[in-house]
């Protein structure tokens, strides 16, 4: 597998951690400094998201994965990924949303980790 398959597959992972509220696949995905840039520009540190999925405040049903653009630098990685997500976030209705990540991934220790992460829609 080279490196833009060994990040893409993080990115398929963390959104199969985030419908199955699989805290700690979660935090193994993403880098102790990450942090989650809503469409509102709300920021929300690893603890802050990761409490969200765990506690239903950001529910995650579905994905089915579009387009993915890949560049990497060295340790550095850089994805924008477009998903059709099934969702129900801060207390609104279950709805199907175009939604574009901006990520920015770390290699450490041989691991590629998500560093942050900037939402909007397509």
């Amino acid at each position: 597998m080279n490196e833009k398959e060994h990040v893409l597959q993080v990115y398929k992972l963390m959104y199969k951690a985030m419908v199955e509220k699989d805290t700690a696949m979660l935090n193994r995905l993403h880098s102790d400094d990450f942090v989650l840039i809503h469409m509102t520009g709300m920021r929300q540190s690893k603890a802050e998201y990761i409490n969200s999925i765990s506690n239903g405040t950001l529910n995650y049903f579905a994905a089915t994965h579009e387009q993915m653009d890949i560049s990497i630098d060295g340790d550095s990685a850089l994805l924008t990924g477009r998903s059709r997500v099934e969702a129900a976030v801060f207390g609104g209705g279950r709805h199907t949303w175009r939604l574009q990540l901006r990520m920015k991934f770390v290699r450490r220790n041989g691991k590629w980790l998500i560093s942050e992460s900037s939402a909007s829609t397509y």
